[in-house]
């Protein structure tokens, strides 16, 4: 019993000793684990503060560029009679006119003009589509006319200009769209399909769309 009991004794003081530097180690990979925990939540932290600068750049461009939009878009009626009233008079009638009238009818077109270029200071722009391919997105076709001396589709006639605002549509033209014309050279299928009559069908037509929903985007 007396030797056991030494034995016993001896090997106590060994293995606390082999035990020692493995509790001295379990603090440090503690603190490394909280240092790259917080590490983490750091880098997680600033991802998300550049996130909401990023954000907030966009918020405060689209408030500087559309918060306009409501009062752009009531003064497009204005800008629609201005021009409905310098269409009316033609060049013969400007001849006839006396200097008064004509001195009126020259600080109503300059009176235009200013407005045009208020806008487009603003980000309002004119759509101008005539000769144009008919895009859905700008433009809202009213009707088709016969027309085959321009490829199907094309826009040959504009009831009512079309304006954006930034990237976006403030009003879609409207415009009457060619139809029964050859297709544009964009298109890969042939042009037209000819009858047994001998008479000319465009192939795939471009059907009048009233573009509902496209004053904005």
């Amino acid at each position: 019993m007396t030797d056991t009991t030494a034995r016993a004794d001896e090997a106590a003081p060994a293995a606390s000793e082999n035990a020692a530097p493995e509790a001295a180690a379990d603090p440090m990979a503690v603190l490394a684990k909280e240092a790259a925990d917080v590490k983490d939540r750091l880098l997680r932290t600033l991802a998300e503060m550049e996130n909401l600068r990023r954000r907030t750049e966009r918020e405060v461009v689209d408030a500087r560029l559309y918060g306009v939009t409501n009062f752009a878009r009531d003064i497009l009626a204005v800008a629609d009679n201005m021009e409905r009233a310098m269409k009316a008079l033609d060049d013969g009638i400007r001849a006839q006119a006396d200097a008064g009238v004509k001195a009126l009818l020259d600080g109503v077109e300059l009176t235009e003009r200013e407005l045009i270029k208020v806008m487009e200071k603003h980000g309002v722009r004119k759509i101008e589509p005539m000769g144009q391919k008919f895009d859905p997105n700008l433009h809202q076709a009213m009707f088709e006319l016969p027309d085959s001396s321009v490829p199907a589709g094309t826009i040959v006639q504009v009831m009512q200009p079309g304006y954006t605002i930034g990237e976006r549509v403030l009003r879609p033209a409207l415009v009457g769209i060619a139809k029964g014309g050859a297709k544009s050279s964009g298109d890969k299928s042939s042009a037209s399909e000819t009858s047994s009559a001998g008479e000319t069908t465009s192939v795939g037509e471009a059907p009048a769309n009233d573009n509902t929903g496209t004053a904005e985007r």
